[in-house]
């Protein structure tokens, strides 16, 4: 394993002097320009490209989660993980030709303003507090600790050198942030195309690695062939569903996983409201026409075709030669096996040089999403509580300062949360941490907007009952409906955890809770008047696209068609 050497410290430097000074240069020829001061800061008006667009949805996408987490299930179940990236690229056309198009005619800047036209301001501040909460202690919080944790081990830092990355991600992302949309947008596409060529890099190598432990040379082809040869049911998009006595191992991929039953449930409400009712992920496009919003989120819908390239062949990697005797010690911490730790272990064979690269690129995600989720809070918290509720004749200038300090007061937040994981992140895992507390109520929060997009009979009343319903149902099936209404039913089966208990796939409950959600809204709306007087205006012009998006379009669904029939 090759130690961090003083040519990986001085490539590492390099990347961030020509982002911070990239990032500066933008920053002054925007204080130039004559533009709306709190739109600009808060959502680059107008000032994006749609590769810019596109570049830094990616940024903010790929975090320590992806690279380690992905990774890590990449190691312990195989490419089927690869769904969450190739089912975006989906749930990215969905919003690019249904989303976005509803938002920019309304002039909707932040998903609170949504929720405040759509139903009423009762909903809005709720959802405004709640994704506050949200963004500081889950989100931000745990791309930080996770971040900080995967830079200590590859540069087998201790304790105290945990501390000071934590605080130099933290001051980096600042920096960034304090520049505003603009800034956030344009050096994200320099984020990207080193996290793009660090990530290939490091595949690259993992997949020689693989080839030199068969002995057929340094050659990447040969090592890949041999990943096939040696691990084909690593290579299976779609598990076959288990039977209750199969065995565990069998079973927690299942439960993680769940084969093609995911594709009828809660897969596809992960990524829609993800992409599409997340103030993190959709504020990038807010700012641009829609000709640059649809293609800029278009283009992130094919490099999201390829990211398992990056973050998910790695750990299969590392898997075959883990399990072939290789990387014994490297996949242990704290003396106990840790599939988390495949990414890392591949770094560590990087050369001189390269192992710098490949750690500015796990550290461009890192802040590129640290960023972006600290401008969300900004917004959020300027535009939805502070001019609405508590200083309405804010000026330009007042909003913006008000957002640089909100900005700053999170991240010293986030910095004191993590110091010593006070919420106990490490102890859970990361990937585990963000899916617990954002998945209860993803469900509720993805059928109150889709539902008040397309159905003009939708009240506010039943979006309040919608999110209630969505958080509850979620409750009763991830953790009460097994011993409730037994372990077959219906709608469902549970599986044996290993743990002593009995579970219902995590992506099943979604769409069971979803589903309830919807029937509740429906029920409730029915009682209200035919058009709600807030319905959107939604002419079935609005949708249509043109030949360059609709290329696009194509051009991805055959992608997308040729990886399911190879890997099905």
């Amino acid at each position: 394993m090759n130690k961090f050497s003083t040519i990986d410290y001085v490539i590492f430097v390099i990347y961030f002097i020509v982002v911070s000074s990239y990032g500066y240069w933008v920053y002054s020829r925007k204080k130039k320009a004559s533009i709306s001061a709190s739109h600009d800061f808060f959502l680059a008006e107008g000032s994006l490209t749609w590769w810019a667009i596109g570049a830094s949805l990616i940024a903010s996408n790929i975090s320590a989660e992806q690279f380690i987490g992905t990774s890590g299930q990449g190691f312990a179940v195989g490419l089927a993980v690869a769904a969450y990236e190739w089912v975006a690229a989906i749930a990215l056309i969905i919003v690019a030709v249904w989303f976005i198009p509803v938002y920019l005619k309304n002039k909707i800047f932040t998903m609170p303003q949504f929720l405040h036209t759509r139903y009423n301001e009762t909903v809005s501040f709720i959802m405004a507090i709640f994704w506050l909460f949200l963004y500081v202690f889950v989100n931000l919080t745990s791309i930080l600790y996770l971040g900080a944790l995967a830079i200590n081990n590859l540069i087998g830092g201790d304790i105290s050198s945990m501390h000071n990355i934590i605080i130099a991600l933290a001051v980096f992302a600042l920096f960034i942030t304090l520049g505003g949309m603009k800034v956030i947008g344009f050096t994200d596409v320099i984020q990207v195309l080193v996290l793009v060529i660090g990530g290939l890099a490091t595949t690259y190598i993992a997949l020689t690695l693989v080839s030199e432990h068969f002995g057929l040379g340094k050659d990447a082809i040969a090592g890949l062939k041999m990943m096939f040869k040696d691990s084909p049911e690593h290579f299976k998009m779609m598990m076959a569903k288990p039977k209750t006595d199969a065995p565990q191992a069998e079973i927690t991929k299942y439960l993680a996983l769940p084969g093609i039953a995911m594709y009828f449930a809660g897969q596809w409400i992960v990524n829609l409201n993800y992409w599409g009712c997340n103030q993190y992920i959709t504020q990038r496009a807010l700012g641009a026409d829609l000709k640059t919003a649809r293609t800029g989120i278009l283009f992130a819908g094919l490099m999201k075709l390829a990211m398992p390239i990056i973050v998910v062949i790695p750990g299969i990697a590392a898997y075959v030669l883990y399990k072939n005797g290789g990387l014994q010690h490297e996949m242990a911490s704290g003396g106990h096996f840790n599939s988390d730790n495949a990414y890392s272990a591949i770094l560590g064979f990087l050369p001189t040089g390269l192992k710098g690269l490949s750690v500015a690129a796990l550290t461009a995600a890192i802040v590129a999403s640290l960023a972006g989720k600290a401008n969300s809070i900004s917004t959020i918290f300027t535009l939805d509580i502070y001019k609405k509720h508590m200083v309405k004749d804010a000026d330009e200038k007042k909003m913006v300062w008000v957002g640089k300090l909100t900005i700053l007061a999170a991240l010293v937040f986030s910095i004191i949360l993590t110091w010593k994981d006070l919420l106990g992140i490490g102890g859970e895992g990361g990937f585990t941490f963000i899916q617990k507390y954002t998945g209860f109520i993803s469900p509720g929060i993805f059928a109150i907007f889709i539902l008040g997009f397309f159905w003009k009979r939708t009240t506010g009343a039943a979006a309040i009952a919608g999110i209630l319903t969505g958080f509850a149902m979620s409750v009763l099936f991830n953790n009460y409906a097994p011993a409730l209404f037994g372990h077959e039913t219906i709608l469902y089966t549970a599986f044996p955890n290993g743990k002593g208990g009995w579970e219902i796939p995590f992506l099943i409950c979604m769409g069971l809770s979803f589903m309830f959600t919807i029937i509740v809204m429906v029920i409730i709306s029915l009682a209200g008047p035919k058009i709600n007087p807030k319905a959107f205006d939604i002419p079935k012009a609005m949708f249509k696209v043109d030949k360059q998006t609709l290329a696009l379009i194509i051009v991805t669904l055959l992608l997308l068609t040729m990886l399911y029939a190879k890997f099905w």
